[in-house]
């Protein structure tokens, strides 16, 4: 998959478009039926006029612009959701950097310098409630005139889900509240928490636990104080079942929060300085301060059991065969 992090990077001999637009946090299952979209649209090579799949995508989030003080958490990384379009299928990802400038623009300017002149659109899929250009005066309707001026067909993509339709908003709220179970019924996977492995206290090695302490990114969607099951994915995509934290450790007095895991049954993994992800599965239990080492032991080796029955035979949580399609979780 090519990435393009600027107009002049795209290359003039690419050809034309199907083109997924939004900003797409989370790549979550209503986004999945946009790309898809764009993805059904594609038009195989035949004498130069085939017709590729291609995402234009923005960062930072607008509202980090435009309202810093109301800016929601990120659901992903930028590197995250790259990562998973290329699992899409996608063939190319223009990635937008969002500005005032950007902002200002008009709907028409935008329409002509990204989507006509940057990526050739032949076809447009957007989500039905999509807006754009300054003020978020353009709409679907504007989009399609100016399909007609250009020479691109609009495709328009109902909102999914049954009821309240999937967003990020949706996505953030349960994740903010330590439901990741919704969470990953929203997204189609399990919501990951990235991060470099930094050396902690190493108290969880001394316990017969060793976990790994993450280096979490600001602005990350990260769930309540608690303990979670779910696993841990090495920088090689291998993924091992795993006892998640996160919090203060108020047992052994006030820290800094955390977020930390312990692999199953692993006391030899070097993990110190590997940007690793932490996939939130399921919610055990809140933050519990214990009156001693003891009780935390015993609640621990019952939290290793619980996060293995969990894990136990389930399918990996983020498969790229699960879906583009238009069922909610």
């Amino acid at each position: 998959m090519e990435v393009w992090t600027g107009l002049d990077e795209v290359p003039a001999d690419r050809g034309r478009h199907a083109v997924a637009v939004g900003t797409f946090d989370g790549v979550h299952r209503g986004h999945r039926v946009v790309i898809g979209a764009a993805l059904e649209a594609r038009v195989p090579d035949n004498g130069g006029r085939g017709v590729r799949a291609a995402v234009l995508t923005f960062d930072p989030h607008p509202l980090v612009v435009l309202r810093p003080d109301v800016a929601p958490p990120a659901i992903s990384t930028l590197e995250r959701r790259l990562a998973i379009l290329d699992r899409l299928g996608v063939d190319a990802v223009l990635v937008v950097p969002f500005t005032p400038e950007l902002s200002a623009q008009s709907p028409e300017a935008f329409v002509v310098d990204h989507l006509v002149g940057g990526l050739r659109a032949a076809a447009v899929a957007v989500g039905s409630d999509f807006r754009f250009g300054r003020q978020a005066s353009g709409d679907v309707s504007l989009l399609r005139r100016l399909g007609l001026d250009h020479g691109f067909k609009v495709l328009e993509v109902p909102l999914v889900g049954i009821g309240e339709p999937v967003s990020s908003t949706r996505v953030r709220a349960a994740i903010a509240s330590g439901d990741v179970a919704s969470a990953r019924g929203l997204l189609a996977r399990a919501h990951c928490v990235e991060g470099e492995v930094v050396v902690g206290d190493r108290r969880g090695r001394e316990l017969g636990y060793p976990t790994a302490n993450l280096a979490v990114p600001e602005r990350i969607a990260v769930p309540p104080d608690g303990v979670y099951a779910g696993w841990l994915v090495r920088a090689s995509g291998t993924r091992l079942p795993a006892a998640i934290s996160v919090g203060t450790n108020p047992t052994f007095g006030p820290h800094s929060r955390r977020v930390e895991a312990y692999v199953l049954d692993r006391d030899d993994l070097e993990l110190y300085g590997e940007r690793v992800c932490v996939e939130f599965g399921w919610f055990l239990r809140g933050q519990v301060v214990f009156p001693g080492i003891e009780p935390l032991l015993v609640q621990m080796a019952a939290d290793v059991v619980r996060t293995r029955d969990l894990v136990s035979g389930e399918l990996a949580p983020d498969d790229p065969g699960d879906p583009v399609d238009r069922a909610e979780g």
